[in-house]
C-alpha cells in the first residue's frame, strides 16, 4: 500500500455533487461507508432537481471537503480580486 491510500482512507465517505444549473458543487456527509453514501446519493439528486437544478452529475468519494456548498458564479467572481489584493500587499 502506497502514502496515498493510506491517507485516503482516512477521510470520510461524501457525496460529491455538480450542477450546471446553478453552477455549484455541493457536498452531502459524512457517511460511514462507501455503500451508505451511494444509497443516500439519489435523494440529494432528487432534492436539488425538485429545487430546479439541472445538469447533475454525482459522485461519491472519499474526501474532506471545507467548503459544503460552493457556487461557481461568486467563486469566479471573487478569485480575480482575491489575486489583485494579494498582489498588491506583497
Amino acid at each position: 500500500m502506497n502514502l496515498f491510500e493510506s491517507n485516503q482512507s482516512e477521510f470520510a465517505w461524501w457525496v460529491e455533487i455538480n450542477t450546471a444549473v446553478p453552477r455549484c458543487t455541493y457536498y452531502f456527509g459524512p457517511f460511514d461507508s462507501e455503500k451508505e453514501a451511494q444509497l443516500s446519493r439519489s435523494g440529494y439528486v432528487e432534492d436539488l432537481y425538485q429545487e430546479d437544478a439541472r445538469d447533475i452529475i454525482a459522485l461519491v468519494k472519499q474526501c474532506q471537503p471545507d467548503i459544503l456548498t460552493i457556487f461557481q458564479d461568486e467563486a469566479e467572481a471573487i478569485l480575480p480580486k482575491l489575486f489583485e489584493y494579494t498582489l498588491n500587499t506583497q
